[in-house]
């Protein structure tokens, strides 16, 4: 590949204004900023990971929820575009003094942002800013909801991992557990959405009592015995326990939870050969996942990370830097 090809990826779905749902994207979309990730990782790996493609650009990241990897994520991201990046702290900006969120995402976008990531313990958030504002918006995750990017990169760490050298589909057919905290999680349902677009078949592993209280239009199996089907998955997907969230006693304790679900190093020698185990992070080392499974040959969770910034090139370089977008601007 060129230096050339990799400053300028062919893109070959109309490029959305958005990205706000996995769902929106649909399959094609979904394998498209996959297409284009081969592209992002090529750059990241070279000495000097820049490219001109955003330049004169500028990318906000607005966070109202605490984050580490995100974050940095997108703006290692949008720095490697070579685009201008501005962060949003709420804990030291003007919404202590009072000021809404409209007022908020108004003022920061009013400074010349071309796209906007937005991260809210509300449900919705980023739709409503979308409704506010003339950039781009991303979701960055959206209270229980939805965190499209997240099930990007675990999608194409999945395709890259299981797909062979060839990238090639392993997702038809595809067996993949999400096991734990669904009811909490914003990385679950976007990862059934996307996973399932693609051809995979999901299963919930939890006790009832992480599960969200009506499962109907979700395209999943259930289970509630991790023994009974763990060796049976190509794809082990821990989530974390978010005690921060949990507003009543969903659980005896930590430690039968783990006993139960957590992946532990007996559970992970049944695993078969090829199979992989992913967590979206931050770990809870020794519950949802033993100390040292996440060390293990199977474990993909550093992998994760480092594909998050490739994955959030492509959808950057998707919303504000194909040919389609930039005709769609002037």
């Amino acid at each position: 590949m060129t230096t050339a090809t990799v400053e300028a990826p062919v893109v070959s779905v109309a490029a959305p204004r958005h990205l706000l749902s996995v769902a929106d994207l649909g399959a094609a979309g979904i394998r498209e900023i996959l297409r284009l990730t081969d592209s992002f990782v090529e750059v990241s790996e070279r000495a000097i990971p820049r490219v001109p493609a955003l330049r004169g650009r500028t990318v906000a990241t607005v966070f109202f929820e605490d984050s580490t990897r995100t974050r940095l994520s997108f703006e290692a991201a949008a720095k490697r575009l070579s685009a201008d990046t501005m962060t949003f702290s709420v804990g030291s900006s003007s919404v202590n003094k009072g000021e809404s969120l409209r007022d908020t995402v108004e003022t920061v976008t009013a400074m010349g942002v071309d796209a906007v990531v937005v991260r809210h313990r509300s449900a919705g958030v980023p739709w409503q800013v979308a409704r506010w504002v003339d950039a781009s918006v991303v979701n960055g995750g959206d209270g229980w909801h939805e965190h499209p990017t997240q099930a990007l990169l675990d999608c194409y760490t999945i395709r890259q991992v299981l797909g062979g050298p060839t990238s090639e589909d392993p997702f038809p057919g595809l067996r993949v557990g999400i096991v734990g905290d669904v009811k909490h999680s914003r990385v679950a349902r976007s990862n059934v959405l996307a996973l399932s677009a693609l051809g995979a078949r999901v299963t919930l592993v939890a006790p009832p009592t992480l599960l969200p209280p009506s499962l109907a239009g979700w395209p999943v199996d259930v289970c509630h015995d991790l023994d009974a089907v763990v060796a049976d998955l190509d794809v082990v997907y821990l989530l974390r326990i978010q005690a921060e969230r949990m507003s009543e006693a969903l659980l005896p304790s930590l430690r039968e939870y783990s006993a139960r679900y957590g992946m532990t190093r007996e559970r992970a020698a049944r695993l078969s050969a090829d199979s992989i185990v992913m967590h979206p992070g931050p770990m809870n080392r020794g519950v949802e996942i033993a100390a040292e499974v996440a060390d293990l040959p199977c474990s993909v969770i550093t992998r994760q990370v480092s594909n998050g910034v490739a994955v959030r090139m492509a959808v950057l370089f998707l919303l504000l830097g194909s040919p389609a977008q930039a005709d769609a601007r002037g």
